[in-house]
């Protein structure tokens, strides 16, 4: 290993070669074949890799991964050097066409970027590999003792890379522009399993070793591992569900129609690519409702309500098969694209699934969450803009409801404008032509000017295309979602606030939906009397539906009806998705700005928490570590 003091004028090249992007291009300059990486010290354009050979083993004891990331690589004539983002990762050895090698350095630590390391290649140069080992500071692993599973037996892994974490587990060009096939030989404890956002297993091999094989190239924060204690159960021709023994028939029967999804999502937009859609449920302290990892969706327990009523996430991360994994977006910077597009796909799977009345419903809860994203950004009006600008920002910072909701409001109202077969058609081509490649939003433009609006600057003017996409907020020609089941809901709220009296309330087949409904209307005047006459009749605060959980609790937080304090606080601590967690806490602090019983219920609750959500609860709690 080499630390030399030049390599901080390598990383300055690295910033000066993403000032000279934006220059404009000359006729004799010939545009850049990847897009110039923003969050990855990756210099695609000089050299590149192409496919992955990684061999490592896993250790419970220790809590590390340790082994080496072979890289078949592509190096620009002329050039001598290949660049990989590193984050808190042990660098032990490299060795360039299988001859090690002591010219390779590490550069200064930037800010939640990490440290780049670069190693000396000529152009002839066909593969480099790299011995590493995880260490303490892995953010995208989170690693579980028996007591925090499900079965109380086994440890259990998982990683989350996206957006810019999988840096921390293997060096990578870390860049959404940048894909590449893989294989993997992966280490584990006998008596556990492996999977892989690539070909899997379905039973436990006593060896403890496991092959994968990607064969579709994927970027770096689709590279995905989970290791614990899993059974699997089919549930189509090409669907089906891994999840800890005592709860596989639980996931089982409420993924029951993923097949019944999977077949309307071809129908919609274009064969499914990645020949297997499987489901893995991890345990609770998984950060996110679920994460895409192509042929492995990573899902969390919260959505396991036991009436199939919360399945529209599974659409939703199928939906990224085509948005996202298919076509991805280049940068951070256009995020809306996968997130944008995967909310409209996912909600076109529900509605051929369960119809558009339940289709509606999500859309208008999913308005109620933009409403309130953009109160929460009044005073960063440039984060509620479709095309973001992050340089010099965590990716993460782009993460909010604007790239999904707004997005999606956006490319609904472009269908309501244009009709649903003509939209229908510009998407299946945009998917089909865009296949496994990526996309800024600049040439997303350029062609949904010419192929869904025939070129016409008019349209395009008329349509607001430029506001939606450049300037904050929501222009006026954003379509009017309706529901006539949500009106019926309201109309029950009102005459329970008039009456005090639930057998005034017509709840029969209501859905999840219609209760996050009636409880989102819920007035600021409610007292602590109708407050308990509700939880009394419904059960919600010991209700097992996370969705409705999470709602009423931070009703109950906001109103200060103590009864429900209990159950918030096992909530906390049992729960790690940051989607409950935020508003959560934010509530807490609300009613308590000291934050002694936030602070109090967070130090009881952040092990269990990946650091995707630590990151966000530590500063929005004030904590110094």
């Amino acid at each position: 290993m080499r630390v030399l003091s030049f390599c901080f004028l390598v990383f300055l090249s690295v910033l000066s070669s993403c000032s000279e992007e934006k220059k404009p291009a000359t006729e004799a300059t010939e545009p850049p074949k990847f897009s110039t990486p923003i969050h990855s010290f990756s210099r695609p354009n000089q050299a590149v890799v192409d496919h992955l050979n990684l061999d490592i083993h896993v250790d419970f004891e220790s809590k590390k991964i340790s082994g080496s990331a072979t890289y078949d690589i592509r190096v620009t004539t002329g050039e001598n050097r290949i660049i990989f983002d590193t984050r808190n990762l042990e660098i032990k050895s490299v060795s360039v066409d299988g001859v090690e090698t002591k010219n390779w350095w590490l550069g200064p630590e930037q800010p939640f970027m990490g440290v780049p390391l670069e190693v000396e290649v000529t152009d002839s140069s066909k593969q480099v590999s790299i011995s590493y080992a995880t260490t303490s500071g892995a953010e995208a692993l989170q690693w579980l003792s028996p007591q925090q599973t499900a079965g109380k037996e086994h440890p259990f892994l998982f990683t989350q890379s996206q957006a810019i974490l999988a840096r921390t587990w293997l060096p990578c060009q870390d860049s959404p522009g940048i894909r590449y096939t893989y294989e993997a030989t992966v280490h584990v404890p006998k008596d556990l399993m492996a999977l892989m956002s690539a070909t899997n297993p379905t039973q436990l091999d006593t060896s403890g070793v496991y092959h994968f094989r990607m064969d579709q190239p994927i970027p770096s924060y689709l590279m995905a591992l989970s290791v614990g204690n899993l059974e699997f159960e089919s549930v189509g021709d090409r669907t089906g569900v891994y999840a800890e023994p005592s709860i596989l028939a639980t996931a089982t029967y409420e993924f029951a129609d993923m097949q019944k999804m999977l077949e309307a999502a071809e129908k919609l937009y274009g064969p499914y690519a990645w020949e297997r859609y499987d489901v893995i449920v991890l345990p609770p302290s998984f950060p996110f409702g679920g994460m895409e990892n192509p042929r492995l969706t990573f899902a969390t327990p919260t959505i396991l309500a036991g009436d199939r009523s919360l399945t529209a996430l599974v659409a939703h991360e199928l939906a990224h098969s085509w948005s996202g994994n298919l076509v991805t977006n280049s940068t951070w910077n256009d995020f809306w694209l996968n997130e944008g597009f995967t909310v409209y796909f996912e909600r076109r799977i529900m509605e051929a699934v369960y119809g558009e009345d339940y289709a509606n419903m999500l859309a208008i809860l999913g308005w109620q969450d933009l409403e309130h994203t953009l109160e929460e950004f009044k005073d960063t009006p440039n984060d509620t803009k479709l095309k973001l600008d992050l340089m010099g920002r965590d990716p993460d910072d782009g993460m909010s409801d604007i790239a999904y909701e707004k997005g999606y409001f956006f490319l609904r109202t472009l269908e309501e404008q244009v009709g649903r077969e003509k939209f229908d058609a510009f998407l299946l081509k945009h998917f089909t032509d865009n296949a496994f490649k990526t996309m800024d939003t600049e040439r997303f433009l350029e062609n949904l000017k010419r192929d869904l609006l025939d070129d016409s600057e008019e349209k395009y003017a008329g349509y607001k295309i430029h506001q939606w996409v450049y300037e904050p907020g929501l222009p006026s020609n954003v379509v009017n979602v309706g529901s006539s089941l949500f009106a019926q809901v309201e109309g029950q709220l009102d005459a329970f606030m008039s009456s005090n009296d639930v057998t005034a309330i017509d709840t029969a087949n209501w859905t999840t939906h219609q209760w996050l409904h009636f409880l989102r209307k819920i007035p600021a005047d409610v007292t602590l009397e109708q407050m308990s006459t509700l939880d009394k009749a419904y059960l919600f605060t010991s209700t097992g539906n996370s969705e409705i959980a999470a709602v009423w609790y931070e009703l109950a937080i906001d109103r200060g009806y103590k009864a429900a304090d209990p159950a918030i606080e096992q909530f906390l601590i049992r729960v790690g998705r940051r989607k409950f967690l935020t508003p959560l806490y934010s509530a807490l602090i609300k009613a308590d700005p000291t934050m002694e019983r936030a602070r109090m219920i967070y130090e009881k609750a952040r092990p269990n928490y990946h650091s995707v959500s630590t990151n966000t609860l530590d500063e929005l709690l004030q904590i110094e570590l």
